[in-house]
């Protein structure tokens, strides 16, 4: 599984630095996903400070990013990720796993405004998806006993209207946090970066002054690319790890 071959990965990483007396560099996921920005492609690059909104199947978090040693949380998931908003809802739908770019391709030929969702309330800058997969299910379960080919007759305007909530649910909060720190340029990283309508949502922000940083598509998902440019910072910074450390797959920044 992940955590054995982490393991084995790390053990191996040891023996091999020991031997040849290479530095052993840590390296933070979630920091490789806001990294990845600065991975030499032609993009135009975001300078320091910048905010980062990371969005995953395991994270959802508003980060301020310093220098690429300075990344301070300022708002995170109390319960589920955004990911899991969308893979759970598809689920719901009877999509298959992962269902976030099912959604997203359906959600382009429905009406986003058709059906309403509530918008869970989060303290701060914090996000909270739970609630929102209970209200998916409980409308969905209200109108199938209507209708029961309700899910199959409006299919493309749920998951139009399911998307445009989770939407408007992230960019409340990132909104809030432009406000509160001043800080005007956004990048998003992540696994659900890759979702059209986010990536389309933060472009329009730019007439709000905004200065946005998108990801190309085979960043956004998990790649060696961010983990090597995120040890590379770390490499000129001098930042090595004991020998001691260990992989964690759980751990949150």
């Amino acid at each position: 599984g992940l955590m054995g071959s982490l393991l084995v990965g790390t053990s191996f990483a040891k023996s091999l630095a020991l031997s040849l007396n290479i530095p052993l560099l840590d390296v933070h996921h979630m920091h490789g996903h806001i990294l990845a920005h600065f991975i030499d492609d032609g993009q135009e690059k975001p300078s320091y400070p910048f905010l980062a909104l990371t969005i995953s199947g395991g994270h959802t978090q508003i980060v301020q990013v310093n220098s690429s040693s300075n990344l301070v949380v300022l708002g995170t998931t109390q319960d589920d990720a955004v990911g899991e908003a969308f893979d759970k809802s598809g689920k719901i739908l009877g999509l298959g796993y992962p269902a976030g770019p099912q959604i997203d391709r359906l959600a382009k030929l429905g009406n986003p405004r058709k059906f309403e969702f509530p918008v869970p309330k989060a303290p701060d800058l914090n996000y909270s998806f739970s609630g929102f997969k209970t209200a998916v299910l409980y409308f969905l379960q209200r109108e199938t006993k209507k209708n029961e080919d309700f899910i199959k007759e409006n299919l493309e305007d749920i998951c139009a209207s399911i998307q445009y909530t989770l939407i408007k649910i992230l960019f409340k909060k990132l909104e809030k946090a432009v406000i509160q720190t001043g800080i005007k340029q956004v990048a998003i990283g992540g696994g659900v970066s890759a979702n059209s309508g986010i990536r389309e949502h933060l472009k329009s922000m730019e007439s709000k002054g905004w200065k946005t940083f998108i990801p190309p598509f085979e960043y956004t998902t998990d790649n060696a690319a961010m983990i090597g440019i995120s040890g590379y910072f770390k490499f000129l910074n001098n930042d090595f790890a004991g020998l001691d450390t260990t992989a964690s797959p759980r751990i949150h920044m």
